[in-house]
């Protein structure tokens, strides 16, 4: 999704605490402590391998740094993303699922499981959007509305750990 050049593993494990998280924050939506907390283990001897570090902070992290982390997430079709105010990996992973061209009927559905999601739940529905389409999307967020709290905050993560993954691999050379 990045324009940048590839950031090689090899550099990114002599880089010092600050570097690391501000070359990688991208790959968790505006939550750089997920990738500097993880900066402890390196050096990593793959993409894979530092990915698993990072998943490995968020399953040792708090519920309320979690729901930080998920939060930070835009709506999928959401207000931001109409005012082009999404960070560039989301906007391209959702024009890369269609997000960004939905018909008056689409977008009212997708504005009214937001919506509804939001209210149960009080944070956006999260799915790797790269690995689905507008049908499959609507789907998963009409069932995820019958998950409960904590499932649904399990489900979000793994989630995010999809999403972070296909950003890495994307701008990560091992």
């Amino acid at each position: 999704m990045s324009s940048a050049p590839p950031l090689s593993l090899k550099i990114l494990n002599s880089m010092n605490r600050t570097g690391f998280a501000t070359a990688l924050g991208f790959a968790f939506e505006l939550s750089p402590w997920v990738v500097e907390r993880a900066w402890d283990e390196r050096p990593f001897a793959s993409v894979e391998a530092m990915h698993d570090a990072m998943m490995a902070v968020l399953d040792a992290a708090t519920t309320a740094d979690k729901l930080a982390l998920i939060r930070a997430h835009p709506e999928l079709a959401g207000k931001a993303a109409i005012a082009k105010q999404l960070t560039a990996e989301s906007n391209a992973e959702q024009a890369s699922a269609g997000l960004d061209k939905l018909t008056p009927q689409e977008f009212e559905r997708f504005h009214q499981l937001n919506a509804a999601y939001n209210a149960r739940f009080g944070f956006p529905f999260i799915i790797a959007v790269r690995l689905n389409d507008k049908a499959s999307i609507l789907a998963a967020m009409q069932a995820r509305l019958a998950n409960d709290e904590t499932t649904e905050i399990a489900e979000a993560i793994q989630q995010i750990g999809l999403i972070s993954k296909l950003r890495l691999l994307d701008a990560v050379t091992d």
